[in-house]
């Protein structure tokens, strides 16, 4: 049982770290400029409830996914652990990620969908997040992913719809410094999936 609350503490810091609701926050009052409260409050919970179809449809179908495309785990797990480390590093250098995220634009409700949704929170790098703690799950373990991914959308969300009250509560000092430690967690992570795709690919057991 420790081993599943274990389990299920790993993945929720892995998803808070790469779509980071404190992070996300500014970026949202940034994209709902103008709207209403009812306007705000229907953008905040799209752009979740999308994003949480979006990642939990690769947690559910990751396996079919691979089978389809022809993808090695070894593969995936390079690929994906050089990408995380990038979204990473990118957060300790200060800058905006090139992958999950893209400026604010002018108002529109269609921007719950994209850049909201799409690539925002449900990014690549959350993707290939997800994904990695899918390989050799099992039923329990997925259903632990998708239980922490619906957990952290509901933070989002909660993030979202309160977003005033907690950038002034908060200050954006540090939030700054919160993304900066989540910078690190992921360049770990990022470094540990590179490692255990170089020990998948060249067979090395420890």
């Amino acid at each position: 049982m420790d081993n599943i609350w274990i389990y299920a503490f790993t993945v929720f810091t892995g998803f808070f770290a790469i779509m980071n609701p404190l992070a996300n926050t500014p970026i949202y009052m940034g994209l709902v400029q103008g709207a209403s409260k009812a306007q705000k409050l229907h953008i905040a919970l799209t752009s979740t409830l999308v994003a949480f179809f979006i990642v939990g449809s690769f947690v559910i179908f990751g396996k079919y996914i691979f089978q389809f495309f022809g993808l090695t785990i070894p593969a995936f797990k390079l690929a994906g652990g050089i990408l995380i480390f990038f979204v990473g590093f990118e957060m300790l250098q200060s800058k905006k990620s090139t992958i999950n995220n893209q400026e604010p634009v002018e108002f529109d409700e269609s921007v719950a969908i994209s850049p909201l949704a799409i690539p925002i929170l449900a990014g690549p790098g959350t993707i290939v997040t997800a994904m990695n703690y899918t390989i050799g799950s099992d039923f329990l373990h997925i259903g632990i992913i998708i239980l922490m991914l619906a957990f952290i959308l509901f933070v989002t969300y909660i993030s979202f719809i309160y977003s005033t009250k907690l950038v002034q509560y908060i200050g954006k000092n540090l939030i700054i410094v919160i993304g900066k430690l989540m910078g690190i967690i992921l360049t770990v992570i990022g470094m540990g999936m590179i490692i255990d795709g170089i020990k998948l690919a060249f067979d090395l057991t420890s």
